[in-house]
Order: structure tokens, then sequence, then C-alpha cells
């Protein structure tokens, strides 16, 4: 069972919330270190094993530090998340570019930074060789199909917007061989917050097998296979966190049988885990601004769905703590919402949880992934700031809240320009 407990006891929230108002987003850095290393850890007997931080679950750059610090690269889908890793000393090898409908100029950044670049579709093997020129080493990303279920945050294979097909896939790098490219990656990435461990050996197991099958049919040879990130984590107190060293454990065991067995190594793993690695060890503190009785109990909060979007987005769980009430009874039914004008800004539907007064804080848990990162200004709402708990207990605000200045920054208000139509 996962406990829930934030590393700050309700006076110390109060404390720090009299300097950085509610609602704001706090880290730990010496779980995210901790949780760093076991990964890690779990796949040491892979000298060239990687972890890519999918930079999209809290592009932050004193986060990505943290991270870099502990020997990760970072996973980018965009040029901002180009630019944040190349801002904390990331290049070359250090980052996967796995991107999708990519716009030339994207691709020449990647290049410029030497990154690994992911293709996404057969028809941009072309595409990025007229416009920068293929690179040394390529990756292309598969997508199963069928043979592979996926699940409600990714959705089904076979649907998604994802990948080559596994005839693409043989063509593609047939291809790349052809065009003189010699060092070759495989990627996939079919499934988002997954807890059964037997369904990310079935993905190693099937990337390994065609490892084999690419080699033997094209005469290539391939540096490393990506197994993409979805470790899940146990957003509901009653869930357990994925074993990593099981995980770790039951690839080896794989990695003996269809690459070792078949002659095929050394072939590097590489992963790309987000949420795993730092959403455990984020909360968003809000306060409880209003109660509200009428068909159901209602607790609003001074955060709405532009600080977390994950519950109206997905229907996603969150637990929701009291400060100071954590070990009270959860005896009041409610709903918790925010302000957002759409009825979905719910963060909880009919919760058991205690009492929650007027002026409490409150904790939502597993937020240090795809929570503020997904922020937005529906509504004219200003995104909240970050703070970071270091590991000699210190807080330093890594973001700062958004004001309304930011919010009008890109408007002209002087007058617009007219141009003829």
């Amino acid at each position: 069972m996962a406990e829930k407990r934030c590393p700050l006891n309700r006076e110390q929230l109060e404390a720090l919330a009299q300097r950085f108002p509610t609602p704001f987003h706090l880290y730990d850095e010496a779980g995210i270190r901790g949780n760093a290393r076991r990964l890690k850890a779990a796949f040491a007997w892979n000298p060239g094993f990687k972890e890519y931080f999918a930079v999209k679950a809290t592009p932050n750059p004193y986060i990505l530090k943290i991270l870099r610090a502990e020997g990760f690269g970072a996973d980018c889908s965009s040029m901002g998340e180009l630019l944040l890793s190349e801002q904390v000393g990331m290049r070359g090898g250090d980052i996967m570019f796995t991107s999708n409908d990519t716009p030339a100029y994207e691709y020449a950044k990647a290049m410029e930074l030497g990154a690994i670049i992911n293709l996404d579709d057969i028809t941009h093997i072309e595409y990025l060789e007229e416009h920068t020129g293929l690179p040394d080493l390529v990756c292309c990303r598969y997508n199963p199909g069928a043979l592979k279920a996926g699940n409600a945050i990714i959705g089904h294979p076979e649907e998604a917007k994802y990948g080559f097909t596994r005839e693409q896939l043989f063509e593609g790098y047939r291809i790349l061989r052809d065009k003189g490219v010699r060092r070759f990656g495989l990627h996939t990435m079919v499934a988002s917050n997954e807890l059964e461990i037997s369904y990310f050996l079935e993905t190693a197991h099937m990337l390994f097998e065609l490892v084999g099958e690419l080699s033997a049919t094209l005469g290539i040879g391939f540096e490393f296979v990506n197994l993409g990130g979805g470790i899940g984590i146990p957003y509901r107190p009653a869930q357990e966190p994925v074993d990593l060293e099981a995980l770790g454990e039951g690839v080896r065991a794989l990695y003996e049988q269809w690459i070792v067995g078949k002659g095929l190594g050394p072939l590097d793993i590489r992963m790309e885990c987000g949420r795993m690695v730092t959403g455990p060890y984020g909360w968003l503190v809000s306060r409880v601004l209003h109660r509200k009785n009428t068909y159901k109990q209602y607790v609003g909060l001074d955060a709405c769905m532009a600080n977390l979007m994950r519950p109206a987005m997905y229907g996603a769980y969150h637990h929701i703590t009291v400060a100071g009430k954590e070990d009270a009874a959860c005896d009041f039914v409610c709903d918790v919402t925010g302000s957002l004008c759409e009825n979905n800004d719910k963060f909880a539907i009919d919760r058991a949880m205690p009492q929650a007064d007027v002026g409490d804080l409150v904790v939502i848990h597993d937020a240090g992934a795809h929570g503020h990162a997904m922020g937005f200004n529906y509504n004219a709402k200003l995104r909240s700031a970050e703070l970071l708990r270091r590991e000699d207990g210190t807080i330093v605000p890594i973001r700062r809240a958004e004001t309304v200045a930011d919010y009008f920054a890109t408007l002209d208000m002087e007058g617009l320009e007219a141009f003829p139509a």
C-alpha cells in the first residue's frame, strides 16, 4: 500500500503559504534523487543503460539539473524541450528527440545538438534527408498495432498516431541502410501509467525478438533498444508501486535469452520514464475558499484544472488530504472543485475525506509529473509557482507564479498594425 504523506506538516505549509500564496506545486529533491538511483540500479547489469527523462512530465530546468547530475538524459518532443535541455548542459547522446508531425526547424535544432533522432514515420526519412541530411545514428519508433494492447491514457496502438507499422519498419531500415546509415536504434512506447510488470516484459520480449528479425533480414546491427516509459505510480493508496528491481531482473533474463543467446549483443537498454521519476514527489497545495451545499456537498479550492488537468482530462484519481487532518476519519463525501467556468473542473467526485473547512490547506498528491506542465490560461487563469524542497530541508522557488502582466505581455495594447487581406 502506498503511503500518501507530504514532507511538510500543517504548520510548515502555513508558513510557506505566507510567503508563496496558494496554490503552488512543491517538489522533494531527496525523493526524486532516491527514485532516480533506484531505477539506474535496477538496470546496472546493462553497461550502456540510460534513462532519458521525459521532459514533458516536469519541464523545469532545476528538476532537469537534478536528474542530469544523476546521469539521466532528456527525452524531448519539441523545440522548447530541446532548448530547455540545452540550457542545462545536455547535448549529443544525452538527448533523444522523439517527436511527431515534426517541422524542419526542430529537426535542424536536434541535429545541431547532436541529439539521437527517433523517427515517427517512414515519410520522415525523406523529409529529414531533404532538410538536414541524415545523421550517422537513426532510431525508428515501432507501433505494433493490434499485436499489443494499450490503455486509457495512450489509447490502443492501432488507433494511435505514433510510429511505423511492422512492414514500414522493415522498409524504413532498408531505406536508411541503402542511404548509408550504419548505426541504428529501435524504440516503442505503447502504454502510460502502467503498474503491471508483465506489460513491460512483454514489450522487451517483442523488441528483442524484432531486433533479431531486422538484423537477420537486413544485415544491420542495433546499438540500443529504447523500451519507452509508461511505468506508472500508485495514485490510489491501495495500489502498489512497480517493483523496479524485479522489472530489471525480468528484462535481464529476456536479454540473456534473446540478445546474448542469439549472438546479437552488446545492446544498450534505454528508457524514457517521466511520471515514475518525479510524480510521487510533487504535491499541489491549495486552500479551501468555499463550502457549498446544493444537491451535493462541494469543497471549492483556490486551485483549478489549470493547475492540474489530469482529473478533468482523464478522470484520473489523485489522493487528497487535509493538512493537519491526515489521520482523521474520512466521513465527509463531497466533490472537490476549482473555479474554472467548466463543470468538469473537479479534482475529485464523491470523494470520502475528512471535513474540509474554509481556510484549510489541502494537499493533492502525486502531482510531480503532468501537473504544472499541463497548465493553461483558459478563463484567464494564471499558472502557479513551483517550489523545491532541497535535500537539507530548505525551500527554494524554482518558478514564480504568473502575473496579470505575464498574461497580457503578448498582446499589442497600443493598436494593431493592419495588413492587406
